[in-house]
């Protein structure tokens, strides 16, 4: 019994130095949602900060349409994060048995 919980321990403190390191690396990402074939494109960090936003000139013309390729942009990249995201914390997780919907810190 004394053999399994050890083991357990040491999996439990490698799983979290694993989360830590994923954790890291999404601190550093930066992805870009795009929207109307690249007319509008939207760049944020792992943490959802909004770092650049292009727009190509030809569509400010149409305050309607603008809006709308923003947001579309938006929710691309950030679907691009969240997918990014789960990706390495499911890798940092490996091995472990999470119950499914525990939320683990760091998970947007």
């Amino acid at each position: 019994m004394r053999g399994n919980i050890a083991q357990l321990m040491q999996q439990a403190q490698k799983m979290q130095e694993n989360l830590q390191r994923a954790q890291e690396e999404l601190a550093k990402l930066e992805v870009t949602g795009s929207a109307g074939g690249g007319m509008v494109s939207i760049t944020l960090t792992g943490k959802m900060e909004c770092r650049k936003v292009r727009i190509e000139p030809s569509v400010l013309s149409d305050a309607e349409m603008t809006e709308d390729l923003i947001a579309a942009a938006i929710n691309d990249a950030v679907n691009k994060v969240n997918a990014e995201s789960q990706a390495k914390m499911s890798g940092a997780t490996a091995g472990m048995p999470i119950p499914p919907g525990m939320k683990i810190p760091g998970m947007f």
